[in-house]
């Protein structure tokens, strides 16, 4: 088959097409910024910074696609949130100075403008960055921070929220999430205006470290379903990320409708493959405790093998399962990406898929 360029790779996959070889996108961001020698406090609030650690990391390492990522906190920064930044590590909510000190004070919230609240317009400059200096042939995710349920959990404190869901009423808890969904899609619109080629949503607080499948499927299941919707209708594939072991949610995850779905390394992905629908891409999910940094090569070798037996190279892009950490050995990252073209390849695909 004829080599692709990165960004054609991608698309290929997105387009259901079997690859020249399968992508490999990391969730690299804090790596990217190791590699440049800089500190997530000398990016947190410079997207220039930040597509230029990302240019210097995909050129040195080869690998498909950037995701944008700066931390978890910018949307609700944005809406009036105070936010801890910490040198070496992303920035954090500071859940003991909540936005909404009663839940009925979301009424009196405006959305905010991802061109001028808080640092949203930091990641959109990111993006419009790598989309002019690689985007032609490097694959770009503009990632949207938040989804709708995390977003409310950090506007009210997340002890808090989990309280109130017991206890509120229902319909006021619905309408503190919708607010957060509007919020959210309107940076994920915003990044498909950037350039990017597809954006992305973290709703960790969603997933079943925090919460119950049940309350998954009450709370949080029905605003992303309806978040893709738009989304998607506005001509971005997104994707979907919740941390944690989804294994008990994973098929209501792909009923989402969302393009691919970013999971976990603690996700059965021979399992998932199964449960989802099969034009829904598995963007994971190798480790990246074990063994990207406490590996050696020989052993990140073997688990890309496993994982890409574990989907049959069938609508999967190879990644980390979350954010790879910054102290990942430089020798683990290149066997992962070695690992990747030579287990992706399409003759081993075609194997795979023959058997």
């Amino acid at each position: 088959m004829k080599e692709m360029t990165s960004l054609q790779r991608c698309m290929a996959v997105l387009n259901g097409e079997v690859p020249d070889m399968l992508p490999v996108i990391p969730q690299s961001f804090m790596y990217a910024v190791e590699t440049a020698g800089l500190k997530i406090s000398d990016v947190n609030k410079n997207g220039r910074k930040m597509a230029q650690a990302h240019i210097l990391s995909q050129e040195k390492y080869g690998y498909d696609g950037c995701v944008i990522d700066f931390d978890d906190a910018s949307i609700a920064e944005a809406i009036g949130a105070k936010v801890i930044f910490r040198e070496d590590e992303p920035a954090t909510v500071d859940e003991e100075q909540p936005v909404l000190k009663n839940l009925r004070d979301i009424y009196d919230l405006s959305l905010p403008d991802p061109l001028k609240s808080g640092r949203l317009n930091e990641w959109l400059e990111a993006t419009r960055t790598l989309v002019d200096a690689i985007g032609d042939h490097v694959f770009i995710m503009g990632r949207a921070d938040q989804g709708p349920f995390s977003i409310a959990c950090m506007l009210r404190g997340t002890t808090q929220f989990m309280m109130d869901l017991l206890t509120e009423d229902p319909k006021l808890i619905a309408d503190v999430i919708e607010y957060c969904r509007q919020a959210s899609v309107l940076f994920a619109k915003a990044q498909k205006d950037a350039g990017a080629h597809a954006t992305s949503i973290g709703d960790a607080l969603a997933g079943p470290n925090l919460i119950s499948p049940d309350m998954y499927r009450q709370f949080a299941l029905e605003p992303e379903k309806k978040m893709t919707e738009e989304v998607q209708s506005y001509g971005i594939p997104l994707s979907l990320h919740i941390c944690g072991n989804t294994n008990a949610i994973i098929g209501d995850m792909g009923k989402t409708g969302a393009r691919i779905l970013e999971v976990d390394w603690k996700l059965d992905m021979e399992e998932a493959r199964k449960l989802v629908p099969m034009e829904t891409i598995l963007m994971g999910n190798v480790d990246p405790s074990f063994p990207l940094v406490h590996g050696t090569p020989a052993e990140v070798d073997a688990a890309v093998k496993k994982l890409v037996e574990a989907t049959g190279g069938r609508s999967h892009i190879i990644s980390s399962g979350c954010a790879m950490g910054r102290n990942t050995p430089a020798e683990n990252f290149e066997a992962f990406i070695a690992a990747a073209r030579k287990y992706g390849s399409y003759e081993e695909i075609m194997r795979l898929q023959n058997q």
